[in-house]
């Protein structure tokens, strides 16, 4: 059968995060895999399923030329593990995982296994801690104490942080637990420094009973989950307000309303839904994975031009919609079966429910095609209409399958029985969208635009300004174009208080903090009336916002429905960070406001590390104060000599001139990590870009094992800054979206 011929149109930013992140690599390193060759493997490997169901070979090459279509012309994309390992050794296709945690070690220590076991393959976890005993609770078999839920998920998260996702991907987990937990106080306020459980996105389980009692004002009961037992009562309204704080601090706990999720469990005979996969958008039984992927609304919009007036204007192409959800199902339908799952249990339990998540991106660039601004009526009429279209079709295309392969083996246990035969449990989820939207080149989920024009960082410090294709497009028709103002634009990334541009442009391009927190909670909303798990969507607030601006919003998800709900007040985090330099504006004030590097002691400890550079070998010596702070670097590159040899000389002395000005020592690994020369090195590690990048990480490890004391395991304050505020790997900005982490400069998420 002759391949279809599809011109594939990545964006510079696109074909980097895919050489970066998906194309497979050789020994040494070195990419040997072209963006159309990995369509083309994915396309091969997830249309073999076919076969497994009597199709002919001449068939099954036509659903790869299908499936590839629907991956070059970036119409749908599956979730990273799937363009990852599909038709790959490892063969994991599944982004999220729920394991159980009962109330004994070995089914705690058996979960932190399979969590292992998941991250590497490139997954990621989500496990309720709610079935534990509370700290403090008598220990049958020893007669000791128990040290409670947080403390065993310390140990998950030191596992996770030994555990690198297939060489592309960090573990992430999510930490659950029920209000009604006797612990639920600490584990509310378990994440209120930065140095604890980093590799977790944590969310408070709400039932309807406690809602309620926070309507109500009044208390709530307690109980033990090892007993069963009322333990203690707790005001309402007092671990709201908890919450809501904690949240406005830091951006967690989020919220998650377990009644809610089990109201619409379709397998509610199997058991109930105690947990979510990290991003909180794909409730799931134990044991169970989904895998999920994104159909482009971008693209689902076609031209129209009026008989009389000659006018072009642009409406959804409900057909090209109707196609494109089809060929997704049938694709998330054979993921199912080619996927080489982690755990047999896994495999059992996905396999019986056959749940799978189609979602959206690019949704901002729908309505800025079709002219409608993102906080209007009209955008919440049309997000209901777009995804219930989705989910009917969707389910219409699954009840297809069905005919032709049977019904999920578990249907008899679900809500469909008897209804309407379908092939998944589940068909809808909004998953983050991170990396899929930039090789997609659209916005994020169901997210705002994040910026009209910013700055994108590329190699050697180079700055670029990037814009807004649509934008750049009416700007230029419009004659409203320069350099200049773009440049001013990219300073704070909106156009609403330029007037140069027309109101209506305005409005139309409207960015994520030109949105009140209101309008996120109500498209959110929109969209979970027409999915059948959840939507992860990140409520953007402003620096300024109030815990009652929270507060409102948390209750807003819950009148209008939600699942579930996540919140990010600008900088919160980074704040957190910051505040710790106190002690150093008060000790400039004491010498009149300059800074008076420290003295060398005479006699001072520390630590060599070796690196390999493109330049040699490169010898790191970290030497720290009586506090054990890091105070001066000295490096030395082998045999390289000349200017490579004096310029790490040179890096060296001027961080150990910071360092001894009470520099923060991750302040100091931003500047420098990610700075690139004409000759990286490839080490156990990973890579290394420059000499100025192999100093930094060596500052970064040697400060990371000071901090916990723990030969380098435990977790800095700057890999929370870095996760959080830049990005760990070119220092550009992290947007929070999508539930999620982003830098769309490179591409790294926190959640893939």
């Amino acid at each position: 059968m002759k391949e279809t011929a599809v011109a594939l149109n990545l964006s510079p930013n696109a074909v980097t995060v895919l050489e970066k992140r998906y194309l497979k690599r050789n020994e040494e390193g070195k990419v040997i895999e072209t963006p159309a060759e990995l369509f083309r493997r994915v396309a091969r490997h997830v249309a073999s399923a076919d076969g497994l169901y009597g199709k002919a070979e001449v068939e099954v090459k036509r659903v790869e030329e299908e499936f590839y279509e629907l991956m070059a012309s970036l119409l749908f994309l599956p979730n990273s593990p799937t363009l990852m390992n599909a038709g790959r050794r490892l063969g994991q296709l599944s982004a999220c995982f729920v394991l159980p945690v009962d109330d004994s070690m070995e089914s705690i220590f058996d979960a932190v296994k399979y969590a292992a076991i998941i991250h590497k393959s490139g997954g990621g976890t989500g496990f309720s801690f709610s079935r534990l005993r509370p700290k403090g609770d008598v220990v049958g078999s020893t007669k000791g104490i128990s040290s409670g839920p947080v403390s065993f998920m310390t140990v998950f998260d030191t596992a996770t942080e030994a555990v690198k996702q297939g060489g592309t991907r960090r573990g992430a987990n999510m930490g659950m637990l029920r209000v009604d937990h006797p612990d639920i106080l600490d584990f509310i306020t378990c994440k209120d420094s930065n140095h604890r459980l980093n590799n977790f996105n944590i969310s408070v389980g709400l039932t309807e009973a406690f809602m309620k009692a926070v309507e109500d004002d009044s208390e709530y009961e307690l109980v033990n989950p090892r007993t069963k037992k009322f333990v203690s009562s707790l005001k309402a309204r007092m671990v709201f307000e908890t919450i809501v704080k904690q949240a406005w601090k830091n951006g967690e706990p989020g919220m998650v309303f377990l009644d809610r999720i089990n109201a619409s469990n379709p397998t509610p005979m199997l058991g109930e839904i105690e947990s979510t996969n990290p991003c909180g958008e794909q409730p799931l039984m134990p044991y169970e994975s989904c895998n999920l992927g994104s159909i482009n609304l971008a693209k689902m919009v076609r031209e129209v031009k009026s008989q009389e007036s000659g006018v072009k204007s642009y409406e959804v192409d409900w057909a090209k919609l109707k196609e494109t959800t089809w060929k997704a199902v049938h694709f998330l339908d054979n993921v199912i079966d080619v996927n080489k799952y982690p755990l047999k249990l896994i495999d059992e339990m996905t396999k019986a429910n056959r749940k799978i998540g189609l979602g959206v991106m690019g949704w901002a660039d729908m309505l800025i095609q079709l002219r409608v601004s993102y906080n209007s009526e009209k955008a919440i009429k049309l997000a209901e209409e777009v995804m219930g279209y989705i989910q009917t079709e969707g389910r219409i295309a699954s009840s297809a399958l069905a005919e032709e392969r049977g019904v999920f083996p578990n249907y008899e246990h679900s809500i469909y029985n008897g209804e309407m035969a379908v092939r998944n449990a589940t068909v809808t989820t909004i998953a983050p969208t991170g990396s899929l939207s930039i090789i997609a080149g659209c916005s994020s989920g169901i997210e705002p635009l994040f910026a009209v024009s910013f700055v994108r960082n590329v190699m050697e410090g180079t700055k670029l300004i990037e814009v807004n294709p649509y934008f750049e497009q009416e700007a230029k028709a419009t004659g409203l174009w320069s350099r200049e103002l773009m440049e001013k634009i990219a300073d704070s990334g909106s156009v609403s208080h330029f007037a140069e541009f027309p109101e209506e442009m305005r409005e139309v391009f409207a960015t994520a903090h030109d949105i009140t927190p209101i309008d996120h909670i109500k498209m959110q909303a929109a969209f979970q009336k027409f999915v059948d798990n959840a939507v992860s969507k990140t409520v953007n607030f402003p620096h300024a916002a109030t815990t009652k601006d929270v507060e409102d919003v948390y209750m807003l998800a819950y009148k209008l429905g939600c699942k579930g709900v996540t919140v990010y007040r600008d900088g919160s985090r980074e704040e957190q960070v910051l505040s710790t330099k106190k002690a150093d504006e008060k000790a400039k004030q004491e010498t009149g406001g300059k800074i008076i590097p420290k003295k060398r002691p005479s006699v001072i400890k520390g630590a060599t590390r070796l690196l390999k550079t493109g330049c040699g070998h490169l010898y790191v010596t970290i030497n720290e104060d009586e506090s054990g702070r890091p105070f001066e670097v000295f490096t030395n590159i082998g045999k390289a000599g000349g200017c490579a040899s004096s310029q790490s000389e040179a890096i060296g002395r001027l961080i150990s001139l910071s360092l001894r000005s009470n520099i923060e020592p991750e302040e100091i690994v931003k500047q420098l990590k990610g700075i690139s020369c004409h000759q990286p090195s490839w080490t156990e590690g990973g890579k290394i870009l420059s000499c100025s990048d192999a100093i930094a990480k060596a500052l970064e490890k040697y400060h990371h094992r000071g901090e916990k004391g723990d030969n380098g395991n435990g977790k800095s304050k700057y890999h929370e800054v870095m996760q959080i505020g830049a990005c760990p790997e070119c220092g550009g900005t992290v947007e929070h979206e999508g539930g999620c982490a982003v830098c769309h400069n490179c591409g790294f998420t926190k959640c893939g």
